[in-house]
């Protein structure tokens, strides 16, 4: 089946999809951290709160973002297996121009929360992404275009909070009207270059059972091998919410840093995940395969999570940040693997149900990271330190490196992968 698709997709048009695919992840991305370096003072200003109040409405914020994309991912990977992927593709980015928007004019924190639940609505446009380029990817190489998606994920995060940093010199609310202004052009740009890439004949009928959260990710169970993967990657994202929910927080009561520092630490983060993931993934990939690529991911991501919290420097900490670039590879390299266990036409119910359980992780990772930051940091704690949530962070991400290595993960899902004919790790 795999075969007569990719026959059925010209090269021309493959590599097209490819890069629009990978263009609207880092406009996307880009307009989202254009807002991080400002939304501490935003909340400080429209809600009349300190730090560590801020912080706990930072993570509920960013909860309701969550909560909102685990309900309706699902959905719209649903419905691009149905309907194609150009449509959802281009309601989604629509519809985050008119969320920043909605945020340059938020009166009070209830439009902010308004704002964050319909974000994480028109937010799905990463679901139908990562579909697109299954469709017009050979299962063999999907890591490396998984590990793309994350090169463009990484560099939207060098230029978008570096500019919001700057931007957010002249005002809290301007980032905000220049994400709108990316969004714009990324639904334009969409309008004009995106074609098709999911052929009439491989479209299937549309399964509410798959449309809703829990049926999303009931499709785990379906394919062997897949749903200790998904496990695995749930827990490795409940850890790494620590870094949307408490970051600028954290920075500024750890090193009092403005919010122009705010966005060059995430520039540099990002530059180096978009190298690493740009120029490594391919080679790594062909050299350790998924499996051991996904297993120094994990150890990397935890040992960057104590190094974070006992830096005692802001160099430290960048310097940390440009080792972190090895985690990066987790996700690429799970979604590889399960995206090889599942059928071509089932590949829009895999990530939306691969999408369904980060948000969930997510959405409860934020909460919990955020509201243990805001406690260690207020005058009530026993305690007071900024750093206690990445050492409860580390422990998660290690246990998440154990469950992969004691479940095996990925050696039974795709049984045509490069780990079957490798030996296990030592």
């Amino acid at each position: 089946m795999t075969e007569t698709r990719s026959a059925a997709i010209a090269p021309s048009r493959a590599r097209r999809a490819m890069v629009f695919a990978l263009v609207v992840v880092f406009l996307d991305v880009a307009g989202f951290g254009l807002i991080i370096p400002v939304m501490p003072p935003l909340i400080e200003e429209i809600g009349g709160v300190g730090l560590d109040a801020a912080a706990r409405v930072g993570g509920w914020l960013f909860a309701v973002f969550s909560l909102a994309q685990f309900v309706c991912a699902p959905l719209v990977g649903t419905l691009s297996d149905r309907y194609g992927r150009r449509p959802l593709l281009l309601l989604a980015v629509a519809g985050l121009a008119v969320d920043y928007v909605v945020h340059a004019l938020a009166p009070s924190l209830v439009w902010l929360f308004a704002g964050r639940f319909f974000a994480g609505v028109c937010g799905s446009s990463f679901v139908i992404a990562n579909a697109c380029l299954a469709d017009v990817t050979a299962p063999e190489r999907r890591a490396r275009a998984f590990g793309l998606m994350s090169a463009a994920f990484g560099l939207g995060f060098v230029l978008g909070p570096a500019i919001g940093g700057l931007l957010g010199a002249f005002g809290t609310r301007v980032p905000f009207w220049c994400a709108a202004g990316l969004a714009g052009a990324n639904f334009l740009f969409g309008l004009v270059a995106l074609q098709e890439t999911l052929a009439p004949a491989a479209r299937r009928g549309f399964r509410w059972r798959e449309a809703n959260p829990l049926g999303a990710l009931a499709v785990f169970r379906r394919f062997p091998g897949v749903l200790p993967n998904a496990a695995v990657l749930a827990a490795y994202f409940f850890a790494t919410a620590i870094y949307p929910a408490i970051w600028p927080f954290w920075g500024i009561a750890a090193f009092g840093w403005s919010g122009e520092t705010v966005g060059l630490t995430l520039a540099i983060s990002g530059l180096a995940t978009a190298l690493v993931q740009g120029l490594a993934a391919g080679p790594a990939v062909a050299r350790l395969g998924e499996r051991r690529l996904a297993v120094v991911g994990l150890a990397v991501g935890a040992a960057s999570l104590v190094a974070i919290g006992t830096a005692p420097t802001t160099a430290i900490v960048l310097a940390v940040l440009i080792v972190q670039a090895g985690e990066g590879f987790v996700h690429p390299m799970l979604s590889a693997l399960m995206s090889k266990a599942v059928p071509e036409d089932a590949q829009g119910a895999l990530q939306g149900g691969v999408s369904a359980g980060m948000n969930l992780a997510m959405l409860v990772g934020t909460i919990f990271f955020a509201q243990v930051f805001g406690w260690f940091v207020s005058p009530a704690a026993p305690v007071r330190s900024p750093n206690v949530a990445f050492f409860v962070a580390a422990a998660a991400m290690g246990l998440a490196l154990l469950a992969f290595l004691r479940t095996g993960g990925g050696r039974r899902a795709g049984g045509g992968t490069t780990e079957g004919r490798r030996a296990d790790l030592p």
